[in-house]
């Protein structure tokens, strides 16, 4: 059984809550552990973080009982394998937009049969070559690694079923912000066009058996929480930064602070 699933079933959620690390921030992620998230996404695609920025973060994460998940930012075998060999729970790719995309994602990350990993026993994911037989562990890898791939444009959309039943996948995570701008209502993350298809693909990923998981609002938590997410993301440090920072404002305005 994969992470994710684990996860879910430990703590007795429908839903999980986690929360991204858009820099490398060590006291944001103890900070969101102790608040009471469940897990963490390391942005990897849109960021700069470094290989070994994300590993450390992977393992402070875990350390303070995060599910953690790393965004890779392409499918080719040295983004992939480099991101696995960091021992993150879950994989995520963006731009899934084929199965043969998909496909080639799950051959860099998972280990023969399933796929064609390279051997390397001496990673966080291998436990630093401390852990006994590698194929052993190298199958464990197979059963516990969550891979999720992103639908997040019409056309993945639309082939969402193929998507979601390439061998070796075990869910799809919503990009609301690319859907919007795929269906041509940029930054409107709530319009029909966009609502519609998360709608479509959750309940899709339901049907199917499968794990899902998406980006959204806080007050949208609830919404596609009943829809059929088992996985949500509400936030990130630097949101929490400018939702504190504005707050700060507004309390000390609406105190009687002068203005020039």
């Amino acid at each position: 059984m994969n992470r994710l699933r684990q996860v879910l079933t430990q703590k007795g959620r429908k839903t999980l809550l986690g929360v991204a690390v858009q820099s490398y921030d060590p006291t944001f992620v103890e900070v969101a552990a102790r608040l009471g998230f469940d897990a963490l996404w390391i942005e990897m695609e849109h960021e700069a973080l470094s290989l070994r920025e994300a590993g450390d973060l992977c393992r402070i994460g875990a350390g303070v009982g995060l599910l953690v998940m790393i965004r890779v930012p392409a499918p080719n075998r040295e983004a992939v394998l480099k991101a696995a060999e960091l021992g993150p729970d879950i994989l995520d790719l963006p731009m899934a937009n084929s199965p043969e995309i998909a496909a080639e994602f799950v051959q860099h990350a998972r280990y023969s049969p399933l796929g064609t990993r390279g051997y390397f026993s001496s990673s966080r994911a291998m436990k630093y070559g401390t852990g006994g037989d590698a194929r052993s562990l190298q199958q464990q890898v197979n059963e516990e690694l969550c891979l999720l791939i992103q639908v997040e444009t019409r056309e993945a959309v639309d082939c969402a079923e193929q998507l979601s039943t390439v061998p070796g996948i075990d869910g799809i995570f919503l990009g609301p912000g690319d859907l919007s701008s795929s269906f041509g209502v940029t930054g409107e993350l709530s319009h029909p066009l966009v609502r519609n298809a998360m709608s479509q693909s959750f309940g899709l990923a339901k049907r199917l058996g499968r794990l899902s998981a998406a980006a959204c609002d806080p007050a949208d938590f609830q919404n596609w929480s009943d829809a059929g997410a088992d996985l949500l993301f509400c936030a990130s440090n630097l949101s929490c930064q400018v939702a504190g920072a504005k707050s700060v404002l507004e309390r000390v305005s609406a105190a009687g602070r002068q203005t020039v």
